[in-house]
């Protein structure tokens, strides 16, 4: 703080309490004229710190008044316990090449990273538990749901300047004959999500689950293919549109289905979007209008792709449940049933969002090894008007959302300015650059042992060799 409880009224303390006995000595009306001081105030960090702990102060208030339902709290218990059985059973590891930049290998920042390494199934989960019970106890709990949307003005703030954020990803490839940092365009915010808003996300996705099993999603919003092999078959529930990632029973070629519907954005998706927007992690000129949801059993995988080019750029993918790595790389190699390599591994922290975009996006290749448990992936994009199904209409909601904008006790005017410069950069919509790697090309046209989506039996179909749609 500067200028605060300075001089001879900091020599009149003493070896005493100091600061605080100082606190503590005066009434409540001189506590209030010490803080509203407008000639001698507080720096940056200082401010930051009093209106965290003064939220902390008010949440523990109203927790303290208002009991939690028991019947919510057995349900929470029953729900880890039922998924704590069955995430311990696996122990299944990534595979990745001795040649793999590992994640302390790219410049990281200390501040809201998770370790490098993803941790056992069991550790994660209970370390989850641990998590959210402290957020429970030290007031940053307990409040307002996701879905209700209602972090005050204040909370919202103290929570978007904790997001951390990492934008310099760089890893250098030849393509086309000339030196690419094919991970430019990359982002990785944590953060984004606290533990109980992961837990709430969590729910709704396994509720979907349920009225998707039970028939009640239409026909291809959900799919369970058989698991006939290690790492096929992950459940995927797709809103807003349908997407093929190889050719259909019906013909249809990979990319949107526009002539088939599937159920719109859930409420709670819609308000995940928001946040995103609001707290400067997806542009305002790109809200997504889609999603697609991946529930991974232990060994499950996602093997290396592109996405295609029906969706814009940028993209996001919000990580659930389990960390694990995802590989980035001009050139990625299958080496076994669920199992890859490549020159980038990533860790996937959970509650975390991945941004996809520039070569990052569609230069680089990159894929999810078998996962070590249990995990849930959203990814969120906006098709290309061009691209959407026939009877798609947007939705008013997700229209005129402004990011939040920024005040003095989130940034310096320094650092306003470097936010904003850096967001013109991560926002600025990528050149589009022809190379052998950045196709349209679905990888299970060289290798049709996926099945479609919408399917639950394998199907063989010959090959299909696709022009890129890319000019």
């Amino acid at each position: 703080m500067t200028g605060c409880f300075a001089g001879d009224r900091g020599q009149e303390a003493g070896d005493g309490d100091g600061f605080i006995g100082l606190m503590k000595g005066l009434e409540k009306e001189e506590i209030l004229e010490v803080l509203s001081e407008e000639d001698e105030g507080f720096c940056q960090h200082c401010q930051a710190l009093l209106l965290t702990r003064l939220l902390k102060v008010i949440d523990n208030k109203k927790s303290n008044e208002q009991s939690e339902s028991s019947d919510s709290n057995q349900s929470s218990m029953d729900f880890w316990s039922a998924n704590s059985a069955s995430l311990a059973l696996s122990d299944t590891s990534s595979t990745s090449a001795s040649k793999t930049t590992p994640w302390s290998s790219i410049r990281t920042p200390t501040k809201g990273f998770a370790n490098s390494s993803p941790s056992p199934v069991t550790s994660k989960q209970a370390a989850f538990h641990r998590s959210s019970e402290t957020t429970r106890s030290n007031g940053r709990g307990g409040g307002p749901s996701l879905a209700q949307n209602g972090l005050s003005e204040e909370h919202e703030r103290v929570r978007f300047a904790q997001i951390g954020r990492k934008k310099d990803f760089t890893h250098i490839e030849r393509v086309g004959g000339r030196s690419t940092n094919v991970l430019q365009g990359l982002e990785l915010h944590t953060g984004v999500y606290n533990p109980e808003e992961q837990k709430e996300i969590v729910d709704c996705v396994y509720s979907l689950q349920r009225k998707g099993q039970n028939g009640q999603l239409r026909a291809r919003t959900y799919s369970e293919p058989r698991k006939w092999m290690r790492g096929k078959g992950r459940i995927t529930i797709q809103f807003g549109c349908c997407y093929n990632y190889a050719v259909d029973k019906n013909g249809n070629p990979p990319g949107i289905v526009r002539d088939e519907d599937v159920d719109p954005l859930p409420p709670l998706f819609k308000q995940m979007i928001k946040r995103m927007v609001r707290w400067h992690v997806l542009p305002p000129t790109c809200v997504p209008n889609s999603c697609i949801v991946n529930i991974y059993e232990a060994g499950d995988c996602i093997p290396p792709h592109i996405d295609h080019h029906d969706f814009l750029r940028p993209f996001c993918t919000v990580s659930f449940l389990t960390e694990c790595n995802i590989l980035f790389g001009a050139s990625l190699k299958v080496v076994d049933a669920g199992e890859f390599s490549g020159p980038v591994s990533i860790p996937l922290p959970v509650g975390s969002v991945l941004i996809l975009n520039g070569n990052g996006a569609d230069v680089a290749k990159h894929c999810v090894p078998g996962v070590p448990g249990k995990r849930i992936s959203i990814t969120f994009r906006k098709m290309d008007d061009t691209k959407q199904p026939y009877r798609f209409s947007s939705d008013p909601e997700l229209t005129g959302i402004k990011p939040l904008v920024y005040s003095p006790i989130m940034k310096s005017p320094v650092q306003q300015q470097k936010q904003q410069e850096e967001d013109k950069i991560a926002y600025r919509e990528p050149a589009r650059v022809v190379t052998a790697e950045a196709s349209n090309k679905s990888i299970f046209d060289e290798k049709d042992d996926f099945p479609a989506l919408g399917s639950s039996n394998f199907v063989n179909k010959p090959r299909v060799i696709r022009k890129s749609l890319r000019q």
